[in-house]
């Protein structure tokens, strides 16, 4: 067959045996590809690499910053303000002493500000594909013209015959021609921590999920043991690993609950702004009957454009956000997206992975079952210390000699090594051994001990085909207890008879117990019945519905060493020595935080590649899911079309056996059912799905460069808690940004209402400048902001349903708060801006007659003060609440209102910001009205609680 007519579908080569692969691919085991073969099939496929798409550059990136609404209207102001200035330079208008252009520079300095705070949160590149890209082996061997060569992996085509070796990362996807012991660890794409046994001579379905495709092989991956020889299938794009690239690629970042709520508050601002501003100048051209005060007209509109816009919010903001980062680090939790911060406090549905997350990612065992009798073992992960309990009582090992025995067999059939790291016990080798050595060591049987017991002189290896392991130990004497006595260690001294070696073996249960002729009882041996044998297999049965990983063990004495491969012959008439059931255990905090993930309104899922047994053991135990709860594997997913998986999304809460295109399918799905969705994962296969998750969180420890880069969110311990309390923390800060934008607009509104108010009842001039607003909106709004952010959580944050992400920024009160706040803002302010004028204005006064203006500068800034102590609440009195509980409120009201009096009162300061000198009297009239703000918030609160409504 020609290369122009090789298959199109990846997913097939699992199903066809290994002649009808080389024959489609045209390809020859021995021999390999042409070189003409390969020149053509390099123009057809291209080279074995990941494509990149195009994204943003930098400079479209920073320009987009520029698209806010907010910041186009601040840049219209800042040209009319400095063409303005212009004109009065020109004709000679400018007042002693007045610096032109202030307003336009100082204007425009918070525009470039803004955007390059918005450049910096936007501008972090998307690494996930680099990350990918560091998967591809450099080097590859195959066979080509019938010789081995070695060649750079991008130039590998389909139908090139590559050998593996152990340690060697795979270069692209292939089916096994032949292997020897394989192992081939696949963690990074299917997420399942222990290596896989590869088979070369199985035929296995289409429909075989990922995970246990054992005769196939996928880029990226890596040989742990043995060899083989591959045919390569599929290269570049076309691979399992080009797949995940694809989706990552295909994946568009959506912006998060925040960055839209902005973006809805910019555009009610500004066309309230416009609106408004269009209002006065209509007013104030009928009053004139003409536009003889146009110039006065158009500084009052850009003093309300600056009022309106409140130019420090950016900057609250992202300190805000940056300070719930710096909170959530201390829990574990690395935000590498700012926004991410806000968007975890409206997460509705947790998708989490069940190893290492859920689970320990330690292998415990949980169940021992000798001589009819099964006892649970207690303890925690890779610490040898823990009960032997039998119908609920504590056994002593020594009660049980058939405990001793098997303890035995663990501890000398076994590559490992558990030690002591740190303080913390680990594993070196593989978790399922570790677990064995756990248990030995709970016994009191250690391995360092037994090894000069029991000398290892032989082994016939684990492999595939076989499903069991045999080590073979000379038998050492020790000393017994008795004076000057040696012999045998009575742990197995029913064990022998003369012979001087010990085989022991570990295995599949079903095919170990076939190979078993006797039992071990006690100290002795007896005929094993098929009485016996039947309630073994039972045992067995019963161990793995319990999702457990169940292993087998048995002995054999032998007078000699067998020869090597002589294993049929050897494992035959074993004494079968019982049954021992491990599982990934669960974290103990888990259980906890979901609970408290059902009490906040947020539904936990578990996806996770493992058996469906094993996932319902788990998400059951941990309360994810009920007993008889619907369960879907991933290929009853493949099977639904995507309208069916949206009907059922709801309605499962675990899938086992997911391929990375159904963790995508089911993110989106849930996203379609208007769920707001955050996705654990740790291998390459979760990146899909991490970036089209509202949030994506990657693993610390276990998780690959390609998970955190697509990642929004890093759990630096790997623990589903630690979501949980970040999840907490995200609402704390929206209730928080909430609570200053709030603050923030209210006082804007009052500002804008009394700008708006000057010429409309007669008072000449404008009482604000657009300096003075900025000096508002930055300092005298930014500082209590920045400590009303930090305000601690309220007892019910996690006792409530999470709000709707999809709601306006004004729902639940907020924006008839703000308005309603701000008319009467800007009541007492007009009272005072009347006040004031007619006091300055009248015969005898002795001061400046512009002092007016910086009596409404001075009362709206200082009534914000007593703005920022009220709202610390909604629902509580300022008298009724600590003080001390947020002191940087406290300091940020000291602070601001001496910065505002040296505005006032120190001359250099005074000049550049327009403002007059006050007399004692004038600033207590400032006191008096500012304090009523104060009043009214607290009588609000007082008469809210009287109705029995509970405040915004």
């Amino acid at each position: 067959m020609s290369a122009n007519s090789l298959p199109e579908g990846a997913a097939v080569w699992h199903s066809l045996e290994v002649n009808k692969a080389l024959d489609l691919l045209d390809s020859k085991a021995d021999s390999g590809l042409t070189s003409q073969d390969i020149q053509q099939r390099l123009q057809q496929y291209g080279p074995n690499e990941l494509e990149e798409t195009a994204g943003r550059s930098t400079w479209e990136i920073l320009l987009d910053q520029f698209k806010n609404i907010m910041l186009l209207m601040l840049i219209g102001v800042a040209l009319i303000s400095g063409f303005l200035d212009l004109m009065r330079l020109q004709s000679g208008n400018l007042k002693p002493g007045e610096v032109p252009f202030k307003d336009t520079i100082a204007i425009l300095a918070i525009v470039i500000l803004n955007g390059i705070l918005g450049y910096v949160q936007e501008s972090r590149a998307e690494k996930a594909l680099a990350a990918l890209k560091k998967m591809t082996s450099p080097l590859v061997r195959v066979i080509r013209d019938a010789r081995l060569v070695e060649i750079a992996a991008k130039e590998l085509v389909p139908g090139d015959v590559m050998q593996l070796e152990a340690g060697m990362q795979i270069a692209a996807d292939g089916r096994l021609i032949e292997e020897s012991n394989l192992q081939v660890r696949e963690s990074a794409l299917t997420g399942e921590a222990e290596a896989v046994n590869k088979q070369a001579s199985l035929k296995l379905p289409e429909e075989t999920s990922l995970g246990d495709r054992l005769n196939v092989v996928f880029q990226g991956t890596e040989v742990v043991q043995g060899r083989a020889k591959v045919l390569v299938t599929n290269t570049g794009m076309t691979t399992e690993l080009g797949k995940i690239a694809t989706m990552l690629q295909a994946v568009e970042s959506e912006p998060t609950p925040l960055q839209q709520r902005m973006t809805q508050l910019g555009n009610v601002l500004v066309t309230g702004s416009l609106i408004l501003v269009a209002i006065v100048v209509a007013g104030g051209v009928i009053q004139d009957r003409g536009f003889k005060n146009i110039q006065e007209l158009l500084e009052v509109s850009l003093s309300m454009a600056v009022a309106v816009v409140p130019e420090g919010l950016p900057a609250v903001i992202t300190v805000t956000l940056a300070l719930g980062t710096q909170r959530m680090v201390r829990q574990n939790a690395l935000i590498r997206k700012l926004p991410a911060v806000e968007t975890l406090g409206s997460v509705t549905t947790i998708c989490s992975d069940k190893t290492g997350t859920l689970t320990q990612n330690k292998m415990v065992v949980q169940s021992v079952s000798t001589n009819n009798k099964t006892f649970h073992i207690t303890g925690e992960g890779y610490s040898p210390t823990g009960d032997f309990q039998l119908d609920g009582q504590k056994i002593s090992p020594e009660e049980s000699p058939e405990i001793s025995a098997l303890s035995v067999a663990c501890a000398v059939c076994n590559d490992s090594v558990l030690q002591k790291e740190q303080g913390e016990w680990a594993i070196l080798g593989d978790p399922t051994e570790g677990a064995l050595l756990t248990l030995a060591g709970k016994a009191g049987i250690e391995k360092d001990q037994w090894n000069s017991k029991l000398t290892r002189v032989a082994e016939f290896p684990f492999s595939s085909e076989r499903k069991r392991m045999s080590v073979i130990s000379q038998v050492q004497e020790v000393a017994t207890g008795e004076a000057s006595s040696r012999g045998v260690d009575p742990a197995i001294a029913g064990f022998l008879h003369s012979e001087s070696y010990l085989m022991f073996t570990k295995g599949s249960p079903e095919l170990t117990l076939a190979r078993s002729t006797q039992i071990h009882l006690g100290n002795d041996t007896a005929p094993l019945t098929e009485k016996q044998r039947q309630k073994i297999l039972a045992e067995n049965d019963q161990m793995a519905s319990k999702g457990l990983r169940v292993l087998g063990f048995a002995y054999k004495p032998l007078a000699q060493i067998p020869p090597e491969g002589s294993d049929e012959v050897f494992e035959q008439d074993l004494v079968w020595l019982g049954l021992v059931g491990m599982l990934d255990a669960p974290r103990p905090e888990v259980r906890l935080a979901v609970q408290e993930c059902r009490d906040a309104g947020i539904r936990p899922v578990m996806i996770t590649g493992d058996h469906q047994l094993t996932a319902r053991v788990i998400a059951t135990d941990l309360g994810i899911a009920q007993e008889g709860d619907r369960l879907l594997t991933g290929q009853e997913l493949q099977r639904m079309t995507d309208q069916e998986l949206e009907q059922n999304v709801d309605l499962v809460s675990i899938y086992a056996r997911v391929s990375p295109e159904h963790k995508l399918r089911i993110v989106q799905a849930l996203q379609r059912r208007g769920r707001f969705v955050a996705m654990t994962g740790d291998g390459v296969n979760d990146a899909p799905a991490l970036k089209q998750a509202d949030i994506g969180i990657a693993m610390g420890i276990t998780g690959t460069d390609v998970s955190k880069e697509a990642s929004d969110m890093v759990l630096l311990d790997d623990n589903f808690a630690t979501i949980v309390s970040a999840t907490k923390e995200g609402r704390v800060v929206y209730t928080n940004i909430r609570r200053f934008i709030k603050y923030i607009l209210g006082s804007n509104i009052g500002e804008v209402l009394t700008i708006a108010s000057a010429p409309l009842i007669g008072l000449g001039g404008v009482p604000l400048t657009p300096l003075q607003i900025l000096w508002m909106n930055l300092v005298t709004d930014g500082l209590p902001a920045l400590a009303l952010a930090v305000e601690p959580p309220e007892p019910d944050v996690m006792k409530r349903p999470p709000f709707s992400p999809r709601e306006s920024i004004f729902a639940r009160g907020l924006g008839s708060y703000i308005i309603r706040i701000g008319i009467i803002f800007a009541i007492i302010t007009i009272a005072l801006m009347w006040w004031a004028y007619q006091h300055t204005h009248a015969a005898g006064y002795q001061g400046d007659r512009e002092s007016w203006k910086t009596m409404v500068f001075t009362t709206l800034c200082i009534a914000q003060m007593g703005h920022a102590i009220a709202i610390r609440s909604n629902n509580r009195l300022t008298i009724e609440m600590n003080p001390f509980s947020n002191i940087f409120v406290l300091a940020a009201v000291v602070v601001t209102t001496i910065l505002q009096l040296m505005l006032v009162y120190v001359p250099p300061l005074r000049d550049f910001f327009g403002t007059h000198y006050l007399n004692m009297q004038e600033l207590g009239v400032c006191i008096g009205f500012s304090a009523l703000m104060f009043v009214w918030i607290e009588a609000e609160k007082i008469f809210l609680r009287i109705i029995g409504k509970k405040a915004v």
